[in-house]
């Protein structure tokens, strides 16, 4: 039986685990990549987080040496820095965001580097025919951040459908909205890339990632999507250097730009105020080659995900 200067002792440590110095437990395991913060609430409450061999309890703060395990893996507070990772895929027709598929298809995560510690989250999804820019991440607060309907971030495709849109159709998906089995769409921006023959051309922008949205909203307007391509992600355009199959990974200025536009400071994770959410866009100058949009620019020339942003833009596609 524990003494009562023990009792003490041991009550003033809970209190300070509680309220003290150190990072919310939470907070450290999202930036390490376990999840997002609210997952990692639920993760604590069901058990399945230890601090020092010890159960976790919601509102623990944890200090640098601080042994902590979630689930089977293991990490010490402070050892290394747990700093954010940004990668970029371009993703071609055919492969799954999956990690696991009872039809054993190719998935988007045989492609990505392997990590020694976390895991890539991906933020949002293409659908198994679509292709284009597919974004991953360590941080679960960044994918959170991304992917949270609430903060309504832009996404951008180049969409080719069998047929064209009338100006009745036009004036219904930017004014009035579609009607889809789960709400209404639509979308903020659409601009006519042309086309040649049965096939056409468009360019539009919504702020939402409902599954297969874009093809489900041509196809209640009567143009079946024959093509479809994911060209920009809030602030990341779809680099067009970044050939099919292939990766990029941002570097450490870029992945501080990317979580200050989202929010998120770079070195505390803690959120922002008044964080800018949307990219200034630029039209684009387009001419007709065949049935497919050509940038006057030269960069990728007679391809449908290729765009200009205002300002100076890294290799990597994210806005300066």
């Amino acid at each position: 039986m524990k003494k009562p200067d023990q009792l003490l002792e041991s009550s003033c440590h809970a209190e300070a685990v509680l309220s003290g110095p150190g990072e919310k437990l939470q907070k450290v395991l999202a930036q390490a990549g376990f999840g997002s913060r609210r997952m990692m609430e639920e993760w604590i409450i069901a058990g399945r987080v230890s601090v020092n061999g010890e159960p976790a309890t919601l509102g623990m703060r944890v200090v640098e040496g601080d042994l902590v395990k979630a689930d089977r893996r293991t990490i010490r507070v402070g050892e290394r820095a747990h700093t954010a990772r940004v990668l970029l895929y371009h993703k071609p027709e055919g492969e799954i965001v999956s990690r696991d598929d009872p039809e054993k298809r190719a998935s988007v995560f045989d492609k990505l580097p392997k990590l020694r510690d976390g895991k890539w989250i991906a933020i949002g999804r293409l659908d198994f025919n679509t292709s284009g820019l597919l974004i991953f991440t360590t941080s679960g607060e960044l994918a959170n951040r991304l992917m949270h309907p609430r903060f309504e971030v832009e996404r951008e495709y180049a969409v080719r459908v069998q047929g064209s849109m009338t100006e009745e159709q036009i004036t219904r998906v930017l004014k009035d909205g579609v009607e889809l089995e789960d709400g209404p769409v639509k979308f903020e921006k659409l601009q006519d890339e042309g086309g040649e023959g049965f096939n056409h051309w468009y360019r539009v922008m919504l702020k939402e990632g409902r599954n297969r949205v874009v093809r489900r909203t041509f196809d209640a307007l009567g143009l079946p999507v024959s093509r479809l391509m994911r060209v920009r992600f809030g602030i990341i355009n779809l680099p067009p250097r970044l050939k099919r199959g292939m990766t990029a990974e941002l570097g450490a200025a870029e992945v501080a730009q990317v979580l200050d536009w989202s929010g998120i400071t770079a070195d505390s994770g803690e959120l922002l105020q008044d964080t800018p959410v949307l990219a200034k866009i630029e039209p684009v100058q387009a001419e007709k080659h065949g049935n497919r949009p050509v940038d006057k620019g030269g960069r990728g020339a007679g391809r449908p995900g290729s765009r200009r942003i205002s300002g100076a833009k890294s290799k990597t596609g994210v806005k300066r």
